[in-house]
């Protein structure tokens, strides 16, 4: 047999060395949601870095379609998440979905949900107890989210933002990773203290580094479709269909599924057909009334429940798609691509700018790769509830008859508990806690993890509940880009603990909190989040040993459960 091709990362530096290197902080491959992401936060912060990604430009291809609540809080802190809406869907319009036999016919189900609109106005009324996010979900499609984003990247004087560029090698040393890439028939060496993999399910990286996805692979093969059908969106609310809305499921035994996306123009349709021929009969079928439209794309994907056995190897790191491929059910791929990017950018930032400890890129693993299992598990989860009833459908759903008015009767019933599991994920969107973090103070027990409910808590790894301040204004808001010390009782003097993070060059603030329900949200008088929001100690007293507190929080030092 011939002998096994060497893995890119087999490759040493010297190898990849050429005359010339161009020398950057973080290298990162891909330039999808999770490596703009990626390169935003790094690049605000001032770190070195180059987005390299193999497409020459965004493409304009059907993908994720909604930023679920915690994404559209991260967006707030970064100043995008209105420039994000109003690129998005309108904001008056319905996010509802329906279970179908055809758009002319009363659907089988509905479910109700709300605008962004009628959701902002129900945090603003809603009681200030924590229970709501700071910002509601938007549907926004991929193909509008990565230009928008990368204009900003392009503007960041850090970053270096190199499309059409295709990895082709790289290797690590002790001081960083080296990597060749091509281009139009050249070749350029660049080198990166860290190099991260953001380049998608089929990794190059991750497939470089050797590391393998486990799981349940290829568990139902579709095709999907863009259409452009201008006038479909004006006629829904026409006649005895089922309106206007976000999602409609065809109760047929094809799994077809159309989708709403944001222009209300275009509109991506699922299902399982052999050929585009047979896609653009589909699209008529559930459709069921004449229109003009125009399809822009047909290609196949797979349904996959897949988690990485690793997200580092020594300075390389994976994180989005490459890391975790779950299915669409939840809403969980691309908000998981975020929350990983988030999480490790203020880590990267800590290791480069010195005041991180070994620990802090370490945590990156821990933590991530936690929340990646734990969302696998939900869309799991909300993909057998989306079977249960799809099992119920095929051709006695359309019999004009007692059969066809039982079957139907059936489906709806049992729709009305399973599709729920797919719609309804708040506790996964923000009840993720951060377990066994090294950087995370140790508080044993703590609530149960909940896909489907969300209740508040500052136990340390959790999320900062979303609070109003006395003027209205979020408190997410005026927290700053560092670890902070939120004190919603008074009598303690944050000075020493401020000047044992001074002391490790580790960004730090306290703020007095004048929030009359702080104390009974926040559980503490004395609660520390890092840069990401999310809690590292609380307590009713300030830490006997705020240095070694701080060296916890900046991965310079681990500790022992506190008996």
């Amino acid at each position: 047999m011939p002998p096994e091709k060497p893995r890119l990362a087999d490759r040493t530096a010297a190898e990849i060395k050429g005359d010339r290197v161009e020398e950057y902080d973080v290298l990162v491959a891909g330039a999808g949601p999770t490596g703009l992401m990626l390169a935003y936060e790094l690049g605000r912060r001032g770190i070195r870095t180059a987005l390299i990604e193999q497409r020459p430009a965004p493409q304009f291809l059907p993908k994720m379609e909604r930023c679920n609540a915690r994404t559209m809080e991260i967006f707030r802190r970064l100043g995008l998440a209105e420039e994000i809406r109003a690129a998005g869907l309108p904001s008056h319009a319905p996010m509802d979905v329906f279970i179908v036999t055809t758009l002319d016919a009363p659907p089988l189900l509905s479910l109700h949900y709300p605008s962004v609109d009628e959701a902002k106005d129900a945090i603003a009324a809603a009681p200030n107890d924590g229970r709501e996010p700071c910002e509601p979900y938007q549907l926004v499609s991929q193909y509008t989210l990565e230009p928008l984003l990368k204009a900003h990247v392009d503007a960041m004087p850090a970053i270096d933002v190199r499309f059409g560029h295709e990895l082709t090698a790289f290797a690590e040393d002790a001081g960083g990773v080296t990597a060749t890439l091509a281009t139009d028939g050249a070749e350029t060496t660049v080198r990166g203290k860290y190099l991260v993999g953001c380049d998608g399910g089929a990794s190059v990286v991750r497939k470089g580094l050797g590391i393998k996805l486990r799981g349940e692979g290829n568990l139902l093969s579709l095709s999907q479709a863009l259409f452009r059908c201008d006038a479909l969106a004006d006629m829904l609310p026409i006649g005895e269909g089922p309106g206007l809305g976000r999602h409609y499921h065809v109760a047929d035994d094809k799994a077809t599924f159309l989708i709403m996306q944001d222009s209300m123009r275009h509109w991506t349709l699922h299902s399982v057909v052999d050929s585009p021929e047979e896609m653009k009969a589909r699209f008529e079928a559930v459709v069921a009334r004449p229109v003009e439209y125009e399809m822009l794309y047909c290609g196949g994907w797979r349904q996959n429940l897949l988690l990485a056995d690793r997200y580092r190897k020594g300075r390389v790191l994976i994180a989005g798609d490459a890391a975790h491929l779950v299915i669409p059910t939840g809403g969980l791929g691309m908000n998981t691509g975020v929350g990983d990017a988030v999480d490790l950018a203020w880590k990267l930032w800590g290791a480069l700018k010195g005041w991180g400890g070994p620990g802090l890129v370490d945590s990156y693993e821990v933590e991530r790769r936690f929340v990646g299992d734990r969302n696998v598990g939900a869309s799991r989860y909300a993909s057998l509830g989306r079977r249960k009833w799809r099992r119920l459908g095929g051709p006695d759903i359309f019999r004009d008859d007692a059969t066809g008015t039982a079957a139907r009767e059936n489906l709806a019933a049992v729709a009305d508990v399973e599709q729920r599991k797919t719609n309804e994920m708040i506790g996964a969107e923000l009840g993720y806690r951060y377990m066994d973090s090294p950087i995370v103070w140790n508080e044993p027990g703590g609530p149960e993890h909940l896909f489907r409910t969300y209740e508040p808590t500052t136990w340390p790894g959790a999320r900062l509940p979303h609070l109003r301040q006395p003027d209205g204004s979020a408190l997410q808001d005026a927290v700053p880009d560092a670890f902070v010390l939120l004190q919603t009782g008074g009598g303690h003097d944050p000075a020493p603990l401020a000047a044992a993070f001074a002391a490790l060059g580790a960004p730090f603030a306290a703020i007095q909190l004048d929030i009359p329900e702080a104390r009974a949200v926040y559980e503490r008088d004395l609660v520390l989040v890092r840069p990401d929001l999310h809690v590292v100690w609380r307590g009713n007293d300030m830490p006997d040993d705020p240095r070694h507190l701080a060296r916890v929080a900046t991965g310079h030092a681990t500790m022992e459960t506190p008996q």
